[in-house]
């Protein structure tokens, strides 16, 4: 072979080598009981006590909750690696589908609550943001780990018993400014594009407001925030309203639909991780389709 063909072939070899596995999805974790921690973030007697609570309340209710600490799920983000997660373990009873994931990525400062079709009348994804927001990702931000997660599952447990949550105060805080960025850009297009379609069946006023109203929906279901969903539905309608006077910065009309989660390949891994129960926990067929949600600290 000359010169040149035996350098592509090591081009080709490097490749391989080491650019596919550095953005190979993380490999899903291993079962290995209620709480699996493979960053050493819970001491021993942690995990046993979160173990124990969790294995009393399968055992009084029926339904499964596990817990999963990982340092990363990059190049993942934390809603596509959950729900692999999710459909790997099959966590609660078949066909009632009541199980549910706390899922924390440790090093990139996500975590998610990621609920069974059966949960999702109780877990709610507003009431799982609450969670997170109110209860887990405060004691966080302190580094208390532990008392974050303890806290978090106790009142994942209380609301699947039917436990309302508390009325928010007005100062509580839903949603980030991380959250909010990325809506406005979607605000932005949604008014623009997909209102044209409204506008061109209902009329300017009436498609305007339609606009609005979806966007307001949408922004409560990501940041649990009626001030912020209704400024944002404020926000849609103007620029819906206005937007056919800047008819030739977007199409009018049409609608996109993209993606959902894939499945993804499986490559990389960490150590096992520490669990109590090891060998002894397995779910129970339950299904799971994309309800919870998410947060960082």
């Amino acid at each position: 072979m000359t010169v040149r063909v035996w350098r592509a072939l090591v081009a080709v070899a490097l490749f391989f080598v080491f650019v596919i596995p550095a953005h190979a999805d993380v490999a899903v974790p291993e079962l290995t009981g209620r709480v699996v921690d493979q960053t050493g973030t819970l001491s021993n007697a942690d995990v046993a006590t979160l173990s124990q609570k969790l294995r009393d309340f399968e055992n009084r209710k029926g339904s499964q909750i596990a817990v999963l600490i990982v340092p990363t799920t990059q190049p993942e983000t934390i809603e596509q690696f959950s729900i692999r997660v999710a459909e790997a373990w099959k966590l609660g009873r078949k066909n009632i589908d009541d199980g549910a994931i706390l899922v924390v990525a440790k090093n990139d400062r996500h975590l998610r609550i990621e609920v069974g079709y059966g949960l999702e009348g109780a877990l709610t994804d507003v009431t799982s943001r609450r969670i997170i927001d109110e209860i887990i990702t405060p004691k966080f931000r302190t580094g208390d780990f532990a008392g974050g997660i303890s806290d978090g599952v106790d009142r994942m447990i209380r609301v699947i018993d039917g436990e309302p949550l508390p009325v928010p105060s007005p100062a509580a805080h839903f949603g980030s400014l991380d959250d909010l960025g990325p809506l406005l850009i979607v605000t932005l297009f949604a008014s623009i594009g997909v209102g044209g379609v409204f506008r061109a069946m209902l009329g300017r006023l009436l498609g305007s407001l339609a606009t609005g109203g979806i966007v307001a929906v949408f922004a409560w279901f990501i940041l649990g925030s009626f001030a912020f969903a209704i400024g944002l539905g404020v926000l849609g309608f103007i620029i819906g309203f206005i937007a056919d006077l800047f008819a030739g910065m977007g199409p009018s009309t049409g609608s996109s639909r993209g993606g959902g989660w894939s499945s993804g390949s499986s490559g990389g891994g960490w150590s096992s991780g520490s669990s109590s129960d090891s060998g002894s926990f397995s779910g129970g067929g339950g299904s799971f389709g994309g309800g919870g949600a998410s947060g960082s600290w």
